[in-house]
């Protein structure tokens, strides 16, 4: 079998040696693992599939499979991988690659944000270091605080569109979700976001942007260490631990006091590809046996990702190896049963590009939220109808 995916450096080298383990214990198996640049990957998927010269499997992140999807060329997994792991995976990390009752790929790892904080900064104003806030209103308090003691805004916010947009929208998400509103309906037809979640949570930003307490600048401050704390991704933990830029905490993501916790998760996901019966009953067997449970804690502690299953998030075992390791990453842990995924549409990129550039005129104080989000709504919509 030939798989694709777009892992580097240790993740790479870590599925490579997980690809070699199980072809020595599978004699007449071989699975062989082809590192293809992200930025590659779903062209050169899309042209093999017109070529039919596509691999067995691929591993890519969640938001393309709706679009790797469209070639017609995915195998329902459903029937091929047991109903016990399925049922075991986080129910969230299924939606992308579900297509009614059929269920087109499965996820092989997962993240999400949290709540990123410098202590060194807490600490020289006079916070706690170790109370990061657990609601929107210790959130202001606290950056205000950090604002008047050491002149450095107290959180940074995502607020500019860039090339795709993706920055913006699946950090606003979390708030939108946290304020009780959706990004799209249930069908993925049209915007949803123009409600009073939606500009509850547009004005949250917008008020932290106008108080000073973030700053309206490109995304970074937080990591060079001018900023009080960001949502980043879990992933920031391993890249941070060998050589932190300064002491760090991290923590669930602040939520309103009358709303609900929230988070959006990313990973990637695995499709196998329509060919002779045998192989895709291997590749399926291959991904039973890289999601059972002794796979998953192996992959989970080497690479620093997240775990699929709740057997493995659950256990005391693993909880046990966050504690001793590395327990920053608990958080992000704790936050996998109310992780939210974006839409399972093809037209997400378009559609997340759209809503960016609109809610970017809010953020940098150039239209009202509810312009901005009216704007948004529009141009979504358009997208969705017109299909660019």
């Amino acid at each position: 079998m030939n798989v694709w995916h777009y892992w580097d450096g240790a993740n790479a080298d870590t599925f490579q040696a997980m690809a070699d383990e199980y072809s020595k214990s599978h004699p007449g198996v071989t699975v062989k693992a082809v590192n293809i640049p992200s930025s590659d990957l779903i062209t050169k998927i899309q042209t093999s599939a017109k070529t039919d010269t596509l691999p067995s499997m691929a591993i890519m992140d969640l938001v393309s499979v709706p679009q790797v999807a469209q070639t017609g060329k995915l195998v329902d997994l459903k029937p091929l991988i047991d109903s016990a792991t399925m049922s075991d995976i986080y129910p969230a990390l299924l939606d992308f690659g579900k297509d009614g009752d059929k269920q087109y790929a499965v996820p092989v790892s997962t993240n999400n944000l949290g709540y990123m904080y410098n202590k060194d900064l807490y600490k020289k104003a006079g916070l706690n270091p170790d109370s990061p806030p657990k609601t929107w209103e210790d959130l202001v308090t606290q950056a205000q605080q950090i604002k008047d003691k050491t002149g450095e805004p107290g959180v940074e916010l995502y607020t500019q569109a860039g090339d795709s947009g993706e920055g913006l929208t699946w950090n606003f998400q979390v708030s939108l979700w946290q304020a009780g509103g959706e990004f799209l309906s249930a069908d993925n037809k049209t915007a949803a976001f123009n409600t009073a979640a939606g500009k509850k949570a547009l004005q949250f930003w917008v008020d932290l942007l106008n108080k000073g307490l973030a700053p309206r600048t490109q995304w970074g401050a937080f990591e060079k260490g001018n900023a009080g704390g960001a949502q980043e991704g879990a992933w920031m933990v391993g890249i941070w631990k060998s050589d932190p830029p300064f002491d760090f905490g991290a923590a669930t993501v602040p939520y309103p006091s009358d709303g609900k916790p929230a988070t959006n998760m990313g990973g990637e996901r695995a499709v196998v590809f329509t060919s002779d019966e045998a192989t895709q009953k291997a590749s399926a067997d291959f991904l039973t046996w890289f999601l059972a449970p002794e796979q998953v804690t192996s992959w989970s502690e080497k690479t620093g990702m997240l775990p699929v299953r709740k057997a493995v998030g659950d256990s005391a075992a693993y909880k046990q190896w966050i504690a001793t390791t590395e327990p920053r990453m608990q958080p992000f842990v704790d936050q996998l049963a109310t992780a939210k995924s974006r839409p399972n549409t093809p037209l997400y990129p378009q559609v997340s590009l759209a809503f960016a550039k609109q809610i970017e005129k809010a953020l940098a104080g150039q239209v009202s939220v509810d312009d901005a989000l009216k704007g948004a709504e529009t141009d979504v919509n358009a997208v969705l109808t017109t299909g660019r």
